[in-house]
């Protein structure tokens, strides 16, 4: 098989890369090297995809059986990729989000759910991250008629991953003392690792298959306390954590999910955010590791070198998300006061 991936370099395209390379593909990536170095083993054509030229060129260093996009956020860039690529591959896999649907996180989605409206040709000004997601959807199904994957992961998470959410509950608990624990720890969760999503896409490539797939991991594959914990004891046992109910955080205007990762208290506004249904994808064969076992990996990584600099580094935004260590002790002590 001959895989394309659109980025390639870090975390869920580097997965795909790795993945397709260890079934004996041979795999292209395209980007413009600025961000990671490729994996060895891999073709590098280089190249912006906003440049019509750039994608030009990459037309013409095809053939490939699939293409991997895991880098589209903008429906007319993603479409233009799409047109100068319908002759060069059979398959076009779009890594899309769970986002794409209106009524996440409040209500429980699947792939029959609403989507948000949003042309195939829209601009980044046309709407937020959710909406552009589904007009990106919208222009590969319309340039690969019938040749068209979706994906839709839900939480990813795995070694490589820049979004500051398991990392930043790593590091915390990494630096001991005692550590705010938001919410209930029996709250259940799901969540995917990237290289199962990978291997789930590659499979569906390789079946010659198209659609829909909503693949958000395994209904209730790890509590919030389990999440938590393991994080703890894989870091030494060097945090306490201490265990908040919602309200209280919220009156005290801690921000959900932003400064503490993962945190969605119990309101109308987060009520299903961990009961996405990925029963298509199991049924096509979506397999997912432990969380335990991801979260591992991922300790594994960010302690490892570079892992630190490489998850805390410049990469999108320079803001480093989280709670500020002195509201963290405000917090504490408030608690402390109030108990």
């Amino acid at each position: 098989m001959r895989l394309l991936v659109i980025g390639g370099s870090v975390f869920l395209g580097q997965a795909f890369a790795a993945e397709a390379l260890a079934r004996g593909w041979e795999v292209t990536t395209f980007n413009r090297g600025l961000t990671a170095a490729d994996l060895p083993g891999v073709r590098t054509v280089r190249g912006d995809r906003e440049r019509p030229e750039d994608l030009a060129g990459l037309a013409a260093a095809g053939p490939w059986d699939a293409v991997v996009d895991v880098c589209g956020y903008v429906p007319r860039v993603v479409g233009a990729s799409v047109a100068a690529l319908a002759g060069s591959a059979d398959t076009y896999l779009f890594v899309s989000s769970i986002n794409a649907y209106p009524g996440f996180p409040a209500v429980p989605v699947d792939e029959l759910s609403p989507r948000h409206e949003c042309a195939p040709d829209a601009g980044p000004e046309d709407g937020d991250y959710g909406v552009l997601k589904a007009g990106c959807e919208r222009a590969v199904v319309e340039g690969f008629p019938g040749r068209a994957l979706v994906v839709q992961p839900g939480l990813i998470m795995g070694p490589g991953d820049r979004a500051r959410r398991l990392a930043w509950w790593l590091r915390r608990a990494a630096q001991g003392g005692r550590m705010v624990a938001p919410g209930r720890p029996g709250q259940e969760m799901q969540l995917i690792d990237a290289r199962d999503l990978a291997a789930f896409g590659l499979d569906r490539i390789a079946a010659g298959d198209s659609g829909t797939y909503l693949a958000s991991g395994s209904p209730a594959n790890t509590t919030w306390g389990e999440y938590l914990g393991t994080c703890v004891e894989v870091t030494g046992g060097k945090a306490e954590p201490v265990w908040m109910d919602d309200d209280f955080l919220l009156a005290h205007e801690v921000g959900p999910w932003t400064e503490l990762p993962l945190w969605a208290p119990r309101d109308e506004d987060f009520a299903a955010v961990w009961q996405p249904s990925s029963a298509k994808a199991a049924a096509a064969g979506l397999r997912c590791r432990p969380v335990t076992e991801s979260i591992r990996d991922t300790a594994d990584w960010l302690f490892g070198p570079g892992g630190m600099e490489e998850a805390f580094g410049a990469y999108r935004s320079a803001a480093d998300r989280g709670l500020p260590p002195e509201k963290e002790q405000q917090l504490l002590a408030d608690w402390d006061a109030r108990s």
